[in-house]
């Protein structure tokens, strides 16, 4: 039986800091019915530069004169923060997650016992971070945004040389502008990474709505991951591109309902239509009043329903055959 859709609620930096919205998102993401809920671990000062510039769509979401790296500090979390969100999680029967975006985030989070690894698209080219998680051997979820299937083939090598063996890697096809135009989901890609590389795929996805995670299962996404957040009017700098509580748990259910809608893929006829079909397939019958002896023709008899008397598909053997006994019209043979 094929496995269940690992649905992660990506709360990313939505907190703003603060461990009391952190809780409220692990609430939301809990009362979803998502399998996980993922935060965002750094050390603002291991991951960029004081003169790093932000990205278009964060000039948009916060104040542009604020320098990325005072955007970023903010919303960074402690050794102190991660142990009560983990404690938060498990009274809340929820997996906690969190991407690690430099060296010691990874061992910080290796040290918490984090179930599995999730790479960000951004740290897919960066070879020394890619050796060291890999060497770790937890099971791992690598996004791939901005990438090209050559550094995704890249990024697979470093990691299996480096002890994590491939059955132990999913590959998310992301697109890391937020929102992600439609136009630029390209969500066939995911299939291309599947065919390419033999690996579990799923999507981590930034469009704004539930469409695209829904396809995403359809297609045969393992994996889901979706921002969310307490409301899109907070500021910082992705909430705008996160769903909502109602549309988080909308999207969940959706899922789930997909994951019951593909099946086994045998076609035949289900448990709750198979008392359909006596009612709407039909069967032969006399289309005038037969007598025993006489010969059954085109003349005198027809299909019509109920199904539950001599199959249509015996027509040929009826005909020319002889009445076993006297019929009257709408009788079934």
């Amino acid at each position: 039986m094929k496995k269940s859709v690992f649905i992660i609620a990506e709360a990313g930096v939505n907190h703003n800091g603060s461990i009391r919205l952190a809780k409220k998102l692990i609430d939301i993401a809990s009362y979803s019915g998502a399998d996980a809920v993922k935060f965002q671990t750094f050390k603002t000062e291991n991951v960029l530069t004081k003169k790093a510039k932000k990205a278009e769509y964060q000039n948009k979401t916060t104040d542009a004169s604020e320098s990325q790296f005072n955007m970023i500090k903010k919303l960074e979390l402690g050794m102190g923060a991660h142990k009560e969100l983990i404690k938060y999680c498990e009274n809340k029967n929820i997996i906690f997650l969190s991407t690690p975006f430099d060296i010691d985030s990874i061992n910080m989070l290796s040290d918490l016992n984090v179930k599995f690894f999730k790479i960000p698209s951004g740290e897919v080219n960066n070879l020394p971070y890619l050796r060291h998680i890999g060497s770790l051997k937890k099971s791992i979820i690598l996004s791939t945004g901005m990438s090209t299937l050559h550094e995704i083939k890249d990024a697979l090598d470093i990691l299996i040389d480096s002890g994590t063996p491939i059955k132990n890697i999913t590959v998310l096809h992301a697109n890391t502008m937020y929102p992600t135009p439609m136009k630029d989901v390209n969500l066939n890609a995911m299939l291309t990474i599947q065919k390419e590389f033999g690996v579990d795929v799923g999507y981590s996805d930034h469009t704004l709505g539930i469409e695209v995670d829904i396809a995403a299962v359809a297609m045969g996404a393992s994996v889901i991951e979706k921002h969310f957040t307490l409301s899109k009017d907070m500021d910082g700098p992705d909430h705008i591109a996160s769903l909502e509580p109602d549309e988080l748990k909308n999207m969940v259910l959706a899922i789930r309902n997909i994951e019951k809608a593909l099946g086994d893929g045998e076609k035949k006829a289900s448990p709750s239509e198979s008392v359909n079909l006596s009612v709407v397939r039909k069967s032969i019958v006399a289309s005038k009043n037969i007598k025993k002896g006489d010969l059954l023709t085109e003349e005198n008899i027809t299909t019509k329903r109920p199904g539950n008397g001599i199959s249509p598909m015996k027509w040929d053997k009826v005909i020319g055959s002889i009445a076993v006994k006297d019929y009257n019209v709408d009788d079934l043979l």
